[in-house]
């Protein structure tokens, strides 16, 4: 007897092939029977008008710790992913010597604008290897999980304090490499890293991993490419802009050495600079002629993300905006009410060093949110080019003018500058291009200032009913077998005979995400946005069904995916 029956749904398999009608039938886990299918089963779900798809696969999240205090890895568990892969950005939580953990929480709120409180109350710090931290989660999760090994770890571990602002010595990157092998070996699914200026600890110095030369990287990739299933992820300051020629030179040095492939974070896609994407792509075309493969990542929607002059977000890492931002609450708004810091600050912001930040310096099209003054009483959902029209200020004073009456508490929402017709079809062109692949949620970071863990929803919404840039079958395709050929994961991504079955019903009528909303739900009642779907009748991870109807059943059927007994490995050439 078959555990379930999917009946008479349309199965879209994930291989790109065209939607048919079929039967899916799964017994201890696995998918037995895809077509017509009259063995009986425990349970028969009607999937008449339905579709059937595999559970989507999230390359990049930071779901490392959320993971303790919300096995299903909200809410992209609701919206029909079932396998996330965390460690991202060289951050992960092992391995850690004990007395590590609290500067650990307070680079992760730092960085990944995590809750330093739901970090110390969430999390049940004590282990010590990677070894230590994949058991502590082994068969307490709603997903499955893989984990990248994180460089700033490694060099905390191994350095110390002394790993921030100090090369490693010859000694020191060996022990690395030590360590590092044998954190792959317990299952760790690669090496991630950053060197990205956007990334600095609790105490505003540069996070570890920035501190490392290129011979560093490079013996640790050596390693990587020792191990089976294994893979690379980095992020540079070109991910977010452009890419100097060391920048690709470094992640090709990279792959070709480890001979994995190579993963960075976030393509960004702007009609107003169309030569941005053919420039970072080009790093998977130099990488392949040297024996490498560098693949982005892109989103397939656009995450709005809230802003505030109080809280670290993306305003503050506008260049120089951090000598305002960066003061006391009572000299940050005295400092901000200065003309001169204005001017400045705005010039500062419309730099060319300001990158893919100008973005945010488009200070018209902010929409304000929620307001906590009776001066600015009736300004929520309002645009601040109109109101500086109402006040005849400038748009930047304005916008000041509302947050200095709120204590610098006000929400903003930027309007997204690359909603244009245009900028969506450079998208559509780059989810045919394999030098690219869908991704850049963030899911489990950034938690009270973006939602991107809805974006298959969101994608498929967009594809069955919106702009239907791509067929169903590449849609789903992108969001299931691309990434899992890319991790080399085995037997995932597809429905297809003998697969796990991670496993997605819909509603092609009506699937899709209800807005982002603010909760107080995070361990010690800290914030984050969190959005439900629309749609989603059923979720299945490795056989056992995780959500009905939207909402979650508890059922913790995720697997700790580790590496080369979970992953097979992938060539680069």
């Amino acid at each position: 007897m078959l555990d379930h029956l999917i009946k008479g749904g349309t199965v879209v398999d994930g291989t790109g092939a065209a939607p048919r009608l079929a039967d899916v039938g799964i017994r201890d886990g696995r998918i037995v029977a895809v077509g017509e299918v009259s063995e009986e089963a425990a349970e028969v779900i009607d999937a008449t008008g339905k579709l059937v798809i595999p559970g989507a696969i999230d390359p990049h999240t930071h779901y490392d710790a959320q993971l303790f205090w919300d096995p299903g890895a909200s809410p992209s568990n609701v919206h029909g992913v079932t396998t996330i892969i965390g460690g991202n950005c060289g951050f992960t939580l092992a391995p850690l010597r004990p007395d590590d953990a609290r500067y650990t929480a307070e680079m992760l709120a730092a960085v990944e604008g995590m809750s330093v409180q739901a970090l110390h109350e969430g999390v049940p710090w004590g282990w010590e290897s990677f070894a230590d931290y994949l058991d502590a989660l082994e068969g307490s999760i709603g997903v499955n999980a893989a984990f990248l090994v994180g460089h700033c770890a490694l060099r905390r571990y191994v350095m110390g304090s002394d790993s921030i602002g100090n090369e490693a010595t010859a000694e020191q990157v060996a022990e690395m490499q030590r360590v590092l092998a044998e954190s792959l070996d317990a299952g760790g699914l690669g090496f991630s890293t950053t060197l990205s200026r956007t990334h600095s600890d609790g105490d505003g110095q540069p996070v570890a991993s920035r501190w490392s030369t290129t011979e560093e990287l490079l013996a640790l990739c050596e390693v990587v490419g020792q191990k089976p299933g294994t893979t690379l992820e980095a992020m540079t300051d070109g991910c977010l802009d452009k890419f100097s020629d060391e920048e690709i030179e470094l992640f090709t040095d990279m792959s070709a050495t480890a001979k994995r492939p190579l993963n960075w974070n976030v393509l960004t896609i702007d009609s107003r600079e169309p030569d941005r994407i053919p420039r970072q792509l080009s790093a998977g075309d130099i990488a392949r002629a040297k024996g490498g493969r560098v693949v982005a990542l892109t989103l397939p929607v656009q995450v709005p993300m809230n802003m505030s002059f109080l809280n670290h977000c993306g305003l503050f890492l506008i260049p120089g905006w951090k000598d305002v931002l960066g003061l006391p609450v009572p000299e940050r708004m005295a400092k901000l009410q200065d003309p001169e810091v204005q001017a400045t600050m705005v010039a500062q912001s419309q730099a060319p060093e300001a990158g893919v930040f100008k973005r945010l310096a488009d200070f018209d099209n902010y929409l304000i949110g929620d307001t906590y003054s009776e001066a600015n009483e009736g300004l929520k959902g309002r645009r601040v080019a109109d109101i500086a029209a109402e006040r005849g200020t400038g748009a930047f004073a304005t916008l000041i003018d509302i947050v200095v009456a709120d204590e610098l508490r006000t929400i903003l929402w930027p309007i997204p500058p690359d909603g244009d017709a245009a900028s969506w079809e450079l998208r559509r062109q780059t989810w045919w291009d394999e030098r690219a692949m869908l991704g850049g949620s963030d899911a489990g970071a950034h938690l009270d200032r973006m939602c991107g863990g809805n974006f298959p929803t969101r994608f498929l919404g967009d594809t069955l009913r919106g702009r239907k840039l791509v067929p169903l079958e590449r849609a789903v395709q992108l969001m299931t077998q691309v990434p899992a050929e890319l991790f080399g994961l085995v037997d995932r991504g597809l429905i297809a005979e003998g697969f796990h079955a991670d496993v997605v019903v819909v509603d092609p009528e009506t699937v899709g995400s209800e807005l982002a909303e603010l909760v107080h739900d995070l361990p010690g009642g800290s914030a984050r946005l969190t959005a439900d779907p629309i749609g989603v009748e059923r979720v299945l991870v490795n056989g056992r069904v995780v959500v009905v109807d939207g909402k979650p059943t508890g059922e913790l059927a995720g697997a700790v995916l580790r590496s080369g007994r979970d992953t097979r490995t992938v060539a680069t050439s």
